[in-house]
């Protein structure tokens, strides 16, 4: 890294590092600094630390004698800083790792450092102090505010993300960026990585519907959408410049591949005339580009790579000092060639152009282009270079070294003035680092006079008059052998008679073939611009807009110039309303800002009402009052129609937009049943929290299905025809908000039921969420296996919603993995058997916590449960609980008279957890399942279905056959 420190100063910095490759990382750093033009140098590691391994060395571009030297961020984070050209250096430690830094270009002392997790800091002390500016900022997404109207210098614009991964466009001060203090110029989000601040002009980047869109602010006014010709549908832009007040841009079309074509705008930035089509363009291997004319015949086609190494000059090389000279790269033939590569000179700016070398070679400009110098681009060493002191017409060999050298990059003097090169490469891979001093000035004996130049007229082709002027300039005679020094400028400069060559086609219109200026199919020139209101004039087109820059005066300039024109009374048309982010979904009980735009229409005159959909209305006297949006609440949720309307004394236009109000979705819950009977429908229900919260989908999967089920509705019914342990997970769709939950559940052709209570110090620790329930589930089932030593593989308990705290025992058949058949009803009996008789025993029991142990006994039968006459329950609740207290005489009745009748099948169902769920525990006359009035039978045709009575504690059994009916039977106390 090379570094010449002033324009007229002879203080050279290096910077050398050592990359070991085995180890991956650079394991030494050397600083060494000339004073002498680079006769001598002095290694400087003593002064910046000798332990110390630099990474990269800053110039401040203001002030060359302030240097700034970064450390390897691999083992610190630190800068070194210099105010005397890097003579002495102070060392400052920082708390974040620099990744770029960026000067202001005119405070030597303000700096922007971005950090290597996306934060951007500010110093206004030349590094010694930093202060956080912006998180989540976009890389090399931020710009100094400097124009040549800008009141503010310290204003930074920059591209971050937002906490929900969007990109906007946000501009604060340098030592005050807080959240009330920035500002957003552009309304809702961006395109990511799409802002480029530069010279007058904003841009920024928008997909929607598919589709890119273009946006400039031009002196950082109100944003407006960058105008191409209309079916151009452009998928890739490129501004290519922003000189002389107007933007060049490269625009891949919709049916263009590997081509761009050029556009150039008005001063604006707004609308944009086709300059050049089908301009090829390839990326080399290290990502430079190439351009070139595409035409299908023979003719001189240059290269332009842009080239990362900043001591090798690009493949066309021109300089401002030597205004004739241009050095470039390219092929003669059919078209662009990355073989048979040749270097090409013109010493009449373009007009004609000479080969001088048939390989590619670095040049370098000296003594304002009086002198230039060509080395080859070679892999291999060489010991010679090429002078020409006649504009490239004639060449000379000249040995800057002894020892053939590896050249790793030239570097000359600032402005050009001197003829003094530094030359650096190394003498074999291993070598260290060489640089060679060479020095022109003994070439020459004297200075120019000013017999030794002559005038010299730019023209183009012939053509004297380019960009509406003739210009003369001094150039020194190619015989001439005398070294120049500062460069004088143009002789003269006088403007020229306007032609229709100094005009192009406006916005709409197209040049024909007999050099007219016509619209274009889909423009209507009688249309005029929307911000044209009543009493207002615009400027009606000629059909052409002078080319911005030129200076040509009289002729037909009158003639083709726009002319201003009263603006007509325009009732309004193309009424748009859209939210700032454009989305069609906003938050319950947050501002949502809508905007109004129009296409056209006398906005002095216009009245505008806003009917929100929620009983609220707006009005407002002009266009202008809702520039900044008009902000709402919803306070429900829903879709609401959102109405606007705009009309004056001419018309009226009215849109409408739908837009979905939701609240957050915190919580989904799965609500079915544990166990369910093989072939039979179960219901799913997911309950939501909070219950409302808009417009909502539900996509379900059921088992190993690889394809969802999506309704709009929130249960769901369905049935299992393999037995086994089965998996339901549904998900729920609430605007950008998807949360799932998974359940499972067991499903078997025959299974036995059993309720289960516990002692009541239980209901004292019980909060009734379902992770508790899960919890102590688990830990019930470990106390049955622990205490009748039955496999686990048999039970499954379920503590239910509400209190007191009751569980679902359930006995399963499970088939052993050496392939033995599933346990026949007979074995299920003896499993219950025994667990009844365990819990008889009061030998079921689990501690909850220390000191705190709950006994599990089976629950009993009670001949009258207990009914609920208040007036508060419904005639349906007393019907289902009369109900309930037939079943249970007439099974105590059955009891009593023990009457034995075989053939028993009765289906145990679950509870359903839906409408408990989400509220507080409940008593337990209010925890009874809700069952429905039909599912319910008479003691009379309990007698009837011959029902096979078991002692207090019984175990419900589910058996499907076909000479039965499918009763569902629940057990209370």
């Amino acid at each position: 890294m090379v570094h010449w420190s002033g324009h007229n100063s002879s203080v050279i910095l290096i910077l050398t590092k050592l990359y070991d490759y085995n180890l991956g990382s650079i394991t030494e750093s050397s600083l060494w600094r000339s004073t002498d033009y680079g006769t001598t140098y002095e290694k400087l590691n003593d002064k910046v630390g000798l332990k110390t391994i630099l990474s990269y060395l800053y110039v401040c571009p203001t002030n060359k004698r302030k240097i700034m030297l970064l450390t390897d961020p691999e083992i610190e984070s630190s800068l070194l800083i210099s105010s005397d050209e890097g003579a002495t250096y102070q060392k400052y430690r920082l708390n974040f790792y620099i990744q770029s830094l960026l000067f202001h270009p005119k405070q030597e002392d303000w700096i922007l450092a971005y950090s290597l997790d996306q934060k951007l800091y500010s110093s206004v002390e030349f590094g010694r102090r930093w202060q956080l500016l912006q998180e989540g900022v976009a890389p090399n997404r931020f710009y100094w505010s400097v124009m040549g109207s800008s009141k503010e210098p310290d204003l930074v614009h920059l591209e971050a993300k937002t906490v929900d991964g969007h990109a906007q466009y946000i501009t604060c001060r340098m030592q005050n960026c807080t959240e009330a203090t920035r500002s957003k110029p552009f309304p809702g989000y961006i395109d990511p990585d799409s802002l480029i601040v530069q010279d007058d002009y904003v841009f920024v980047q928008l997909t929607s519907g598919g589709r890119p869109h273009y946006y400039v602010s031009y002196r950082r006014n109100t944003f407006a959408q960058m105008k191409l010709p209309k079916y151009s549908l452009p998928k890739d832009m490129h501004v290519i410049s922003t000189d002389e007040n107007q933007v060049f841009a490269a625009v891949q079309e919709w049916n263009q591949n590997d081509t761009y074509n050029l556009y150039i705008s008005d001063t604006r930035g707004v609308y944009f005339t086709l300059a050049l089509e089908n301009v090829k363009s390839s990326r080399g291997l290290e990502g430079n580009v190439m351009i070139d004319l595409y035409e299908p015949y023979c003719s001189l086609h240059l290269h332009l790579k842009v080239s990362e190494n900043p001591y090798t000059s690009g493949n066309i090389a021109s300089r401002d000092t030597a205004p004739s000279i241009i050095v470039a790269s390219g092929n003669i033939g059919t078209e662009l060639s990355d073989n048979d590569i040749s270097m090409f000179v013109s010493s009449d700016a373009g007009n004609t152009w000479r080969q001088i070398f048939e390989e590619e070679h670095s040049f370098l400009y000296l003594d304002q282009g009086g002198v230039l110098v060509a080395m080859k681009h070679t892999s291999l060493p060489i010991r010679h270079l090429w002078l020409s002191f006649d504009e490239g017409r004639s060449w000379s060999k000249y040995s800057f070294t002894s020892t053939p050298l590896f050249v790793d990059g030239v570097l000359g003097e600032p402005g050009e003035e001197t003829l003094i090169m530094t030359v650096f490469g190394h003498f074999s891979h291993r070598s260290e680092w060489q640089l060679v001093k060479v020095d022109y000035k003994s070439i020459f004996d004297r200075r120019c006079a000013e017999e030794d130049y002559r005038p010299w007229q730019l023209h183009s082709q012939g053509e004297a008059c380019i960009m509406g002027a003739k210009r003369i300039y001094r150039k020194r005679k190619s015989e001439k052998k005398c070294m120049q020094g500062k460069y004088a400028g143009a002789m003269a400069s006088e403007p020229c008679v306007c032609t229709e060559a100094d005009f192009d086609c406006d916005y709409g219109y197209e040049r024909h073939t007999n050099g007219q200026c016509l619209p274009a199919f889909w423009y209507n020139p009688s249309s005029l611009s929307k911000d044209c209101s009543f009493g207002q004039s615009y400027l009606n087109s000629t059909g052409y807009r002078k080319v911005v820059s030129n200076n040509c005066t009289d002729g037909v300039r009158e003639q083709y110039t726009a002319k201003p024109q009263q603006c007509p009374g325009k009732a309004p048309r193309g009424l748009r309303i859209i939210t700032s982010d454009g989305k069609l979904t906003a938050e319950q009980g947050h501002n949502v800002t809508l905007m109004v735009q129009l296409e056209e229409g006398d906005v002095q005159r216009m009245i505008i009402q806003v009917d929100f959909g929620d009983g609220i209305t707006l009005s407002y006297a002009n266009l202008s009052s809702t520039e900044d949006g008009i902000k709402h609440v919803y306070q429900n949720v829903g879709i609401f129609r959102v109405t606007v309307q705009v009309e004056n004394s001419l018309g009226l236009d009215s849109a409408v937009l739908y837009l979905h109000v939701t609240c957050p979705l915190e919580h989904v819950h799965l609500s079915l049943p544990f166990v369910t009977t093989k072939n039979k429908e179960v219901n799913a229900t997911a309950v939501l929290w909070p219950s409302q919260v808009g417009t909502l989908t539900y996509i379900w999967w059921f088992g190993n299905n690889t394809e969802p089920l999506v309704t709009l509705e929130g249960s769901i019914t369905f049935t299992f025809s393999v037995e086994g342990m089965n998996t339901i997970t549904v998900q729920v769709s609430a605007g950008n908000t998807i949360l799932q939950d998974t359940k499972t559940i067991a499903v078997y052709e025959r299974f036995q039921s059993l309720r289960l209570l516990f002692s009541p110090n239980l209901d004292e620790y019980n909060p009734d969420i379902p992770e508790w329930r899960r919890d102590v589930s688990r830990v019930i089932k470990r106390a049955l296996v622990e205490a009748t030593s039955i496999s686990s593989k048999h039970i499954l308990v379920a503590v239910l919603p509400g209190l007191p705290t009751s569980a679902e025992l359930f006995i399963l058949p499970y088939q052993e993995a050496t392939g033995e058949n599933k346990r026949p009803a007979e074995d299920l009996e003896q499993i219950s058997e025994i667990l009844i008789h365990k819990l008889n025993q009061n030998l079921v029991q689990f501690e909850l916590k220390p000191g705190v142990r709950v006994l599990v006994h089976a629950a009993h039968l009670s001949a009258v449960p207990l009914v609920d006459l208040t007036p508060s329950h419904s005639g349906s609740a007393m019907l289902m609980l009369l109900s309930v207290v037939f079943v249970g005489l007439a099974v105590f009745v059955i009891y009593k008279f023990k009457r034995k009748i075989p053939g028993i099948n009765v289906y145990a169902q679950m509870q359903n957890e839906k409408d408990q769920e989400m509220v507080s525990p409940v008593s337990q006359r209010e925890s009874m399942p809700n069952v429905p009035q039909s599912e319910l039978m008479s003691p009379e045709q309990l007698v009837d279905e011959k029902l096979d009575t078991r002692p207090i504690g019984s175990i419900s059994i589910a058996a499907e056959t076909q000479s039965t009916k499918e009763i569902p039977t629940y057990v209370n106390v």
